[in-house]
């Protein structure tokens, strides 16, 4: 199949935003006339992780939207270049060297899953183009990669942040359940790296298939180990239906998700068993019960409420990422002074002090996420909606 049919069944239609027309060219500007600046964007907006996918992508377009209306970044309007990868990691692969060959952007802001992304890393290292992706894992950024960034709070920061409130509880017991995906894998390998740094010991590893529709028979044996709580190292509707079983099985025991599920549409695929369920996130998520003081709470009051009068629908941490990543590339080429991918790359690993949806971004040559702990809240379900543990 060729590369141009495979694109028409696989990609969604490019969006293409601030092109400059031929007609009106006498009557631009010298800087309305400048080449636009390339934004390109593989993204899971269908496929099993949509919920991830969705959101980013609405998030890039309504920012590019809302930026070239302002006049741009240098002088220059945003062009954006945008694939869906259907969370498939050889979609996502064809679509990264896509946008590096073929549509020649500036940055990458996309790589909504953690497969998806390391399947474009290599791309981007070798065609030495910045890319900032979207994704969970701490593999991403760990060993640094020269050209690759990365938004979301790592697994193993959901797992210390995870382990401070059990052991905050009293709970020093722990059971494990996660899926299959590669973000599931990592954060459980990450947690029972951790455990031990808390005074946790797991003493349940179970684990299940991404086409699985029932966990109760592992649900079962948690309830039997002795764990004192369990935490579920995942993300999609696996999550949703641990947390159903998890009641179904009367396992009585206080349950932990990832910040993996960090949207309305978990709580609303489990129902009532979400009651209780904590899980660390980003302030986004409870933006209205952040002090007056917050310095996140200005930002990320602001994103949501554009986003939730623009698509009616709630905001998602996910569509978050994006709006940080767009914003630490716009930064970047603002300091680089241009497109300059070097220069970028430089400013990119400069940033210092970020205010985000994510938390307070501070990169280094050694750090290419730039946050720490303090970027999580832990949130609890109660009343079907968010709250914020003290």
């Amino acid at each position: 199949m060729s590369l141009l049919r495979f694109g028409r069944r696989a990609a969604r239609v490019v969006r293409s935003f601030g092109a400059v027309a031929a007609a009106t060219a006498l009557l631009a500007t010298p800087a309305q006339a400048q080449e636009p600046i390339r934004i390109g964007a593989f993204l899971s907006v269908t496929g099993p992780a949509s919920f991830l996918g969705d959101p980013e992508l609405k998030t890039l377009e309504m920012q590019v939207e809302a930026i070239n209306a302002a006049g741009g970044v240098l002088g220059r309007k945003l062009q954006l270049f945008s694939y869906d990868d259907a969370g498939d990691a050889e979609k996502a692969r064809t679509f990264a060297k896509r946008l590096i060959e073929q549509d020649k952007v500036d940055i990458i802001v996309g790589g909504s899953t953690t497969g998806t992304t390391m399947a474009a890393v290599p791309l981007a290292e070798a065609g030495s183009v910045p890319f900032i992706s979207l994704a969970g894992a701490v593999v991403i950024v760990e060993p640094v990669k020269k050209w690759v960034f990365k938004t979301p709070h790592t697994d193993r920061m959901a797992c210390d942040k995870i382990f401070v409130d059990m052991k905050a509880r009293g709970y020093t017991k722990a059971a494990l359940i996660s899926g299959s995906g590669g973000f599931d894998k990592s954060m459980r390998a990450e947690c029972l790296k951790v455990a031990p740094n808390h005074g946790v010991q797991v003493v349940a590893d179970e684990t299940y298939g991404a086409a699985d529709t029932d966990m109760t028979a592992q649900l079962a044996k948690i309830k039997g180990s002795g764990a004192q709580a369990v935490l579920n190292a995942g993300f999609g509707q696996g999550p949703a239906i641990v947390t159903r079983n998890h009641k179904q099985v009367g396992v009585g025991l206080p349950l932990y998700q990832s910040h993996g599920v960090a949207s309305k549409e978990y709580i609303k695929l489990s129902g009532d068993a979400a009651e209780g369920v904590r899980l660390p996130a980003a302030a986004l998520l409870v933006a209205d019960l952040l002090p007056a003081g917050d310095a996140q709470k200005p930002v990320v009051t602001a994103y949501r409420n554009a986003y939730e009068s623009r698509f009616k629908s709630e905001v998602s941490t996910f569509g978050g990422h994006a709006y940080d990543g767009l914003m630490i590339a716009i930064n970047a080429i603002k300091a680089a002074g241009g497109t300059d991918r070097a220069k970028v790359r430089d400013a990119i690993e400069a940033t210092k002090g970020y205010v985000g949806t994510g938390g307070v971004v501070t990169m280094s040559p050694g750090d290419h996420m730039g946050l720490d702990l303090s970027a999580f809240r832990m949130l609890e379900v109660k009343g079907g909606t968010w709250s914020l543990v003290k």
